[in-house]
């Protein structure tokens, strides 16, 4: 816990520092100034607020346990959520065809997990609930928080970055025009690599502590084989336009194209099936 503390610290450094560096080069002294105080709101909004963000944005639904459609698959989420001794999280279904997961939220006592339509039609019920231990790994293990304000911010340092080259940033007297246009190239590249840096190893822990969970490691590489053969046929249009949310799912959603390819931060998927099935042994 304390590791991904100051992996979460590091990153909101590394936030603030991108920020800096994009309104020295677009404005100057008063650029950055003015980036430094955008850098520590939107580090306050990323911790607070952030996971409403990332829902929303899917167009998750909340289920609740008199819902008749999805009854079990709440069920399931609350004897996970006792086995795993957490408290239960709230529980969401996006109605995405593509077959995906993710959990969220700042710590266990304000967590999310959400599941797509998909990946209910093609996994069995031992696989969906391999699946969702996975998730609820990352809430045990604290990766959501440090996931979805990587999601959140790359998104925001992105945008700053494109609008500063649609509006000709560092052309003001004191600016240097070619550091400009390079800082805006480079921010949303930056901002990639540091979820980079913090997501693969987590997807092989999470793997690791789901199979834990759920005492059935070859459930959930079932589970992997499947959405990852389906994640590569069906698109996901809102992981699409959002590149830096694909960090948070279970199987990589983007189809790697252009420059969405560098927000690809999973562990190839035969790597962790051949993990899961070597743990199988153990149960």
């Amino acid at each position: 816990m304390f590791g991904n503390w100051m992996k979460t610290f590091a990153l909101m450094a590394a936030i603030v520092a991108l920020f800096g560096s994009v309104g020295a080069a677009m404005g100057g002294a008063g650029g950055m100034m003015i980036a430094l105080g955008l850098a520590a709101a939107m580090n306050v909004y990323a911790y607070w607020f952030s996971d409403k963000a990332v829902l929303k944005m899917y167009g998750a639904m909340e289920v609740t346990p008199d819902n008749r459609e999805f009854r079990n698959y709440y069920a399931m989420v609350k004897e996970l959520a006792e086995s795993a001794q957490l408290p239960m999280p709230k529980v969401y279904v996006i109605n995405e065809s593509q077959p995906n997961a993710f959990a969220t939220g700042r710590n266990p006592e304000n967590a999310a997990v959400a599941a797509t339509v998909g990946i209910m039609k093609i996994l069995n019920e031992r696989e969906l609930r391999g699946v969702m231990a996975h998730e609820l790994a990352h809430v045990k293990n604290r990766d959501t928080l440090i996931s979805t304000i990587s999601a959140t911010v790359a998104g925001a340092i992105a945008s700053i970055a494109q609008f500063g080259l649609m509006f000709g940033g560092g052309r003001e007297r004191n600016g240097n025009p070619l550091l400009g246009l390079l800082m805006m190239f480079l921010a949303p590249l930056a901002a990639s690599l540091i979820q980079m840096a913090i997501s693969r190893a987590r997807e092989f822990e999470a793997d690791r502590m789901g199979a834990e969970i759920s005492r059935d490691p070859k459930a959930l590489a079932s589970a992997l084989e499947k959405i990852h053969d389906y994640a590569h046929q069906i698109p996901n249009e809102t992981a699409e336009a959002h590149p830096e949310t694909g960090q948070m799912m279970i199987i990589n959603p983007l189809s790697g194209g252009s420059l969405r390819g560098l927000f690809s931060t999973h562990p190839q998927t035969e790597d962790r099936i051949a993990k899961l099935i070597a743990l199988a042994s153990q149960y």
